[in-house]
Order: structure tokens, then sequence, then C-alpha cells
């Protein structure tokens, strides 16, 4: 987007997948790629609002030395389909999920399948849609920096007195709707850099992560923003998902930094998940698998060495 954007080596570096085209079942379709080697275990990806398969670089580069990593783009993001308004909600980003893993996993076969921020809400959206699907397809989850509703009551941008926080959500609310949906031009572009980075980043990140999200933030399409944008604060604003269903082992990663989907959230997830395996709390922002990717990656691997573990004993 812009020339003093610095790189971030990670994402320059990081090879094609192999590409799959799926379609949902409205026929929209999501970009997928498959890295590492076809017969190794499967880890699916599912990247955060504005961002793109290539979020997920650290962890793709390390898990698919030796295992297959499927990773995709949400509708509306990087190079999957950007449907009309009405094409956009929960229940679209659970069939999306359902989708690409009906397109990558052999009959029979089990992933652990990991979120980070709207793609932790796409697991937990899929669950309560998809319960038989679930138990098919699912060895284990990881929910990375995300929330399973109230998603605006503790972001940590608006700073006000208890009693104002009814208005502080309303106005959070406004502003990412806004944020999400406009386009940039070149009188907004330093601005909404800032908020960026602001929300997504912590404040000891190396500044080539924060150039990198809002470089992903600008390759978005408006209309995916702002579609998203809108789902997540008028369809999570006041309400939780319920993990009733989310039954496999599950893995919650949090950031004690995180602005934008603050620890409380994640915590709030660990206490409510059906079969807990770990609660992980790290430093950083909310971008955790971009500021701490080799805790994550280790975290991850160590979920699917719990499933291998667990198959040979029982």
């Amino acid at each position: 987007m812009s020339p003093r954007l610095r790189p971030y080596a990670p994402a320059t570096e990081l090879p094609a997948g192999k590409t799959l085209m799926v379609h949902s079942s409205d026929h929209t379709r999501i970009h997928t790629e498959v890295f590492g080697p076809a017969d190794g275990y499967p880890i699916v990806l599912a990247h955060g609002i504005t961002c793109a398969i290539r979020v997920w670089a650290n962890q793709i580069a390390d898990l698919s030395r030796d295992h297959r990593v499927i990773a995709y783009d949400h509708r509306g993001h990087g190079r999957s389909g950007v449907p009309k308004r009405r094409g956009y909600g929960l229940d679209f980003l659970a069939a999306d999920l359902d989708a690409v893993l009906d397109a990558t996993l052999a009959p029979g076969e089990k992933a652990v399948i990991a979120g980070h921020s709207m793609g932790g809400i796409a697991i937990q959206a899929w669950s309560q849609r998809y319960p038989a699907r679930v138990r098919q397809c699912a060895d284990a989850v990881a929910l990375i920096n995300t929330t399973s509703g109230e998603l605006l009551r503790n972001v940590q941008l608006l700073p006000v007195p208890e009693r104002l926080a009814a208005g502080r959500v309303r106005a959070g609310g406004l502003l990412l709707k806004r944020l999400g949906s406009a386009p940039l031009v070149p009188g907004s572009i330093a601005q909404t850099r800032r908020m960026v980075s602001t929300l997504a980043v912590g404040r000891d990140a190396d500044p080539a992560i924060g150039d990198f999200v809002f470089d992903l933030f600008a390759k978005t399409p408006p209309a995916g923003r702002g579609g998203w944008a809108r789902v997540l604060v008028d369809a999570m604003g006041d309400n939780h998902i319920g993990l009733t269903n989310l039954t496999v082992p599950t893995l919650v990663i949090g950031s004690r930094g995180d602005r934008l989907l603050p620890i409380a959230a994640a915590r709030r997830i660990a206490a409510n998940a059906p079969n807990l395996t770990s609660f992980v709390e790290l430093s950083g922002g909310h971008c955790a698998i971009l500021e701490r990717p080799a805790a994550v990656n280790a975290h991850l691997r160590g979920l699917v060495e719990s499933i291998r573990e667990e198959r040979l004993t029982s």
C-alpha cells in the first residue's frame, strides 16, 4: 500500500501452497492452500478479520515441515470471493469452515483446527451449528486471541468511567463499523494505520509486524471488511456463542496486552469450554501468532502430540 511499509520477512519468504478453490454453501469461492507433506497430519488454520492466509506465515513455515497445513481466506478476504451485503453472518462463517474441511479431509480423517480472532469465532460458530461435524472432523481445536461474545465490552481503546460503559460500547461499535467499511484515501491512511496498529499489535512488537497487519487490512476489500465488522458488532455485541458442542480437547491462548479482545475474553472461554486441555496467557498484543510465534507453534505442536499419544494408548 505504501513504500514506507517495512517488509515482514516471514510473510515475504513464505512459498505458495497447493491451491484449492472451495465453494461454500452459497457458492462463494473460498480460496484454500495446502502446505507440507500430503500424508502429514492435518492442521487447519482460520485467520482473523482483515487478514489473509499469510498472517499464519510463522505457523505454516514451522508446522508444514512435518504436518499438512491447510489455510484459507475468509469470504471477503484475500483471494476468496466477495459476496454482496447479505452474504455475511455467523452462519456463513461456520459454513465456510465446514466447506474447507469437507474439501480437504479424507473420509474419516480428523484435524486440529486453530483459529485466531475471527477465526476462533468461526470455530465456535461451526461447533454450535454443526455438532455432528465436530465429532467427525476435529481431534482438537485451538482458540487464539478470540472471544465468544460481548465483543466491545472490554476493548481497551476508549477508556471511560463505568457509568458511561454503555455509551463507550455503542461508540466503539460505530467506530469499528466505519473503520471496517471505509475506503482508504490519501488523507485517511496515516490515521487508519495508527488505529489498526493500536488495536492489533502490542506495544513491544517489531514495527514491521504493525506495518504487515496494516498492509493486510489495506488489501482487504472494503466490502469484506465492512461486511464482517457489521456482523461481529451486531451479532456478538451483547450475546455469546454457546460452547456446549465444542466437546473436543480445546487449547485457549490469550494475550495480556491484547487491546482488541482483552485477556478477559480468553479467560471466559477457558472457564466455559467443556473440554479445556490448556489455557495459556502470553505477553504481547492481539496478534500472538505474529508477536509470539515460537510459543504459539510450541503449543500447537503440543496439542497435536497429545492427540497422537492418546491414540497410541487407547
